[in-house]
């Protein structure tokens, strides 16, 4: 089956160039590719692999042993190797996909059940680490991998080995690939500390320019249309493209990264204030790839801005919401700066760069890349920033009317976990309790394991143990049957779906509360973000409900939302209550395992009956009653506030058959501080 060119993939000059850096250099790190849907990103990683030097490889050897290395890889579990000795054959570079339902089996690899149960041996049966040694390890949609395989395989590419201990087998191999990971945005984000683990990363978006558009159709069907030719058609394009990758390769080594250029990367690093080193390390081998890419011997100035552009946008974000992205000015700033901090002034004064002097990455006019910041410590604001304050408009801001305690909208504080009751058996996270394949052993069941890390080796002896002088056991070893084995069942976490239901109405308006709402709001959507909820949001107001995000496990979305949602208007509470079970009961089709958890933010004040001559705060009771007779799970955050409160939240709360919980109730740090103070007194 032929594959689309390299050569012809139209525009996406940053994807191509990271790809091709990477190539040079795999110990760059890999790259994350972010980009909406139908932009070629797999195209793309796909045409690159056919473009690998072909590789000399150890015959028979299951980890692609490379015969002229001068000291082959002395732990191979298929070794030892003599270099130059036994028999080798060269191959294509291996395009390894890995699925989002993988297993950490198929991963790392795990115990050969089969030899173990047909010889007695205990053997080492090789993963997907194994496979894309020395080629292209490839993860479509890898916001959607479960973490812990993303830890996994991220902590392999960054030391070129995979490291194995479970099911009693002890392996280490080399696993040294081009990583790559391609992600929708829309369909959740990378958590920071794993976004930072990719070497570079890029934004790809579909050109706007329509005789861009134009061609890339025009490519496409004359690929679909006729693919061998096609690909001839672009053939010396592509030899011409691999032979440079291979002399770049052969060249890397070799390459000087002056001191020079070493300080002007730690200077850029340190305007832009990234956290840890790895950034600095990623830019200074980018650098060295960049200009073996180029064909020089030294690393320059415009191999650093090269790879800064690339290594540092998603190396910014200091808080889940906020876009990842560099702005090339406030670079080539920093790049300026650190030019002039080169040669320090040696007479001790103002600029000499010690530590008294706030230089001009502390809060001078043109330091920190052109971001300067605030004498509180506080990143200041920048167009590349979503604002802060997610007030909607309209509002004024809490201060008079806000309930005792509740945090303002412009201060996010860390939210008190809400959970699900029961242990469900969904997708992993880090909300409720679940039954999952990992986590701690909680019991054993007498159903039979479906692989070795399963076996609950405790029981399965005790169920054994009575039977074996009716087996006729003479000496040592248990002699086992299949009824005795027993499986372990694990406890962890699970993700849940947090529908959050939104009182819009102008009472909540008129008393100057929305703000403090939107800014809990804000922080249950933080809290969701890093216990890998999907998230919805309806809203209510006027005479009907509105479902302004339809459930998605892209949280920042929801803060989008969130930011422009209209108030004003009637309460109809029984409505929206009512359009979050219909949205519910949608998703529990759609994600079965997947269990709700529904949060409704009001003051309880209904004016909207359900039905016409009907009493709105009965018909809001019903409603809530309708949810709990589903198995939702609901809390009610009561936003009344004022001398006089009418308690209207509670009772949709009890008829919902969950807690009502004020807005500082909501605040861990607030719950825990009246905790204190009730145990000191």
């Amino acid at each position: 089956m032929s594959t689309f060119p390299f050569s012809a993939v139209v525009g996406h000059d940053d994807l191509r160039l990271a790809l091709l850096l990477n190539a040079v250099h795999p110990g760059i790190g890999g790259v994350l590719v972010r980009g909406e849907k139908g932009t070629a990103k797999s195209t793309a990683v796909r045409a690159l692999a056919a473009l690998l030097p072909r590789l000399a490889v150890v015959s028979g050897c299951r980890f692609s042993c490379d015969p002229t290395a001068t000291a082959p890889d002395p732990d191979c579990p298929d070794g030892p190797h003599e270099r130059g000795a036994g028999a080798s054959e060269t191959r294509a570079a291996r395009l390894v996909e890995l699925p989002v339902g993988a297993t950490e089996d198929r991963l790392v690899g795990s115990l050969d059940l089969e030899r173990a149960l047909r010889e007695g041996v205990r053997a080492y049966q090789p993963g997907l680490l194994a496979d894309a040694h020395r080629g292209v390890l490839y993860v479509d949609e890898v916001n959607l991998l479960h973490d812990h395989l993303v830890d996994l395989l991220l902590d392999a590419a960054a030391m070129g080995r995979a490291h194995v201990e479970r099911d009693g087998v002890s392996v280490s191999h080399a696993a040294r690939f081009l990583l790559v990971g391609t992600m929708n945005p829309e369909e959740g984000e990378l958590r920071p500390q794993l976004l930072d683990r990719f070497g570079l990363a890029v934004e790809v978006r579909a050109a706007r320019d329509v005789a861009t558009r134009v061609e890339v159709v025009r490519r496409r069907m004359g690929f679909e249309a006729d693919p061998a030719g096609f690909v001839a058609a672009w053939q010396e394009s592509e030899s011409e493209t691999a032979a440079r990758i291979a002399a770049a390769q052969a060249r890397v080594g070799s390459v000087v990264l002056p001191d020079a250029e070493l300080r002007r990367i730690a200077a850029v690093c340190a305007a832009f204030d990234v956290d840890g080193m790895r950034a600095d390390l990623v830019i200074a081998r980018a650098a060295v790839a960049h200009a073996a890419w180029r064909g020089a011997d030294e690393v320059a100035e415009e191999d650093v801005r090269v790879a800064a552009r690339l290594a540092l946008p998603h190396r910014r974000r200091r808080d889940p919401f906020d876009e990842p992205g560099i702005d090339d000015d406030a670079l080539d700033d920093a790049l300026r700066e650190a030019a002039q901090q080169e040669e320090p002034p040696d007479d001790g004064g103002p600029g000499d760069g010690g530590p008294d002097d706030p230089g001009p990455g502390d809060g001078g006019p043109s330091g920190g890349g052109g971001a300067p910041q605030p004498e509180n410590g506080a990143s200041a604001p920048d167009a590349s920033r979503p604002d802060t304050d997610h007030r909607p408009s309209g509002t004024t801001p809490a201060g008079d009317g806000r309930s005792a305690g509740a945090p303002p909208a412009s201060t996010p504080f860390r939210a008190r976990l809400l959970q699900v009751p029961g242990v469900g058996e969904g997708a992993p996270g880090r909300r409720s309790r679940a039954r999952t394949d990992t986590g701690r052993t909680v019991r054993a069941s007498g159903e039979t394991p479906r692989r070795a890390a399963d076996l609950h080796l405790p029981a399965t002896i005790a169920a054994a143990a009575p039977h074996q002088l009716a087996r006729g056991r003479a000496g040592a070893g248990l002699l086992l049957r299949t009824g005795d084995l027993r499986r372990a069942e694990r406890e962890g976490r699970e993700g849940n779906l947090v529908l959050f239901a939104v009182d819009a109405s102008g009472s909540m308006a008129a008393r100057a509360r929305m703000s403090a709402v939107s800014g809990a709001v804000l922080s249950l959507l933080r809290d969701a973000y890093q216990r890998r909820d999907k998230v919805g949001l309806v809203t209510f107001r006027g005479t009907a409900a509105e479902l302004v995000l339809p459930p998605t496990s892209s949280v920042p979305a929801a803060q989008v939302r969130l930011a422009a949602m209209r108030t004003g208007g009637r309460t109809p509470l029984a409505d929206g209550l009512l359009r979050a079970r219909a949205v519910l009961r949608v998703e529990r089709l759609r994600d079965p395992r997947r269990r709700p958890l529904l949060v409704v933010l009001t003051d309880g004040r209904a004016t909207v009956a359900a039905r016409e001559g009907g009493d709105a705060v009965h018909d809001a009771c019903r409603a809530a009653a309708l949810l709990a007779a589903d198995g939702v799970a609901t809390i009610v955050v009561d936003c009344e506030s004022g001398p006089v409160r009418l308690g209207l939240a509670a009772r949709v709360a009890a008829a919902a058959g969950g807690p009502a919980l004020g807005l500082a109730e909501l605040s861990a740090d607030q719950v825990a501080g009246v905790v204190r103070a009730a145990r000191a007194a």
